[in-house]
């Protein structure tokens, strides 16, 4: 049997590790980024990775991969967002910025082992074009939240559909990487 838990961190890794270089060539300059701006950052690449799905033709080379790994940082981004609110001007260092990642990846794997644990990872049967489906409804769910301003009646936050966006984007990143 695949151990998730090992496979989760090896992608986490490649991400992580993406994520430190832009910081070091860009710094902090996302944590301007209001959280409708990175939602839609998530969608464009969401759209792009069904695109790519879809269609026989592809004119940029970068694959499905690089678009997953896009995303799990975007959503890291915007959970960091989402607890220290937007800056007017680049305020965090790399090694502050690496500590909140690691941070948000870490509450985001237990949620994904709890998940896995109660669905008997499922998620193994499952097509990557479904994930990517999974992310769209979800990134719909997030700009609905924000249109109203936060305010759901029932329906849990943001916060936790950036998490499942993340679980699933690691679970596709595994199935790629096992073809």
């Amino acid at each position: 049997m695949q151990n998730t838990s090992q496979q989760y961190d090896a992608v986490i890794d490649t991400c992580k590790s993406l994520f430190e270089k832009k910081m070091s060539d860009y710094g902090s300059a996302w944590r301007i980024l209001r959280l409708p701006s990175l939602t839609d950052q998530i969608f464009i690449k969401a759209q792009r990775i069904r695109s790519l799905q879809e269609n026989e033709v592809r004119r940029v080379e970068e694959g499905e991969a690089s678009e997953f790994i896009g995303i799990i940082n975007y959503c890291i981004m915007a959970l960091i967002q989402l607890e220290k609110g937007v800056a007017e001007q680049p305020d965090m260092t790399t090694e502050e910025a690496v500590e909140l990642y690691t941070e948000k990846i870490g509450e985001t794997k237990q949620l994904m082992e709890n998940k896995n644990h109660d669905y008997g990872e499922a998620w193994r049967d499952m097509r990557v074009s479904s994930l990517t489906d999974l992310i769209l409804q979800k990134l719909l769910r997030v700009k609905s939240i924000e249109n109203n301003k936060g305010k759901t009646q029932v329906s849990e936050g943001v916060d936790a559909n950036y998490q499942d966006m993340i679980n699933y984007s690691v679970f596709a990143l595994i199935h790629l990487n096992e073809k």
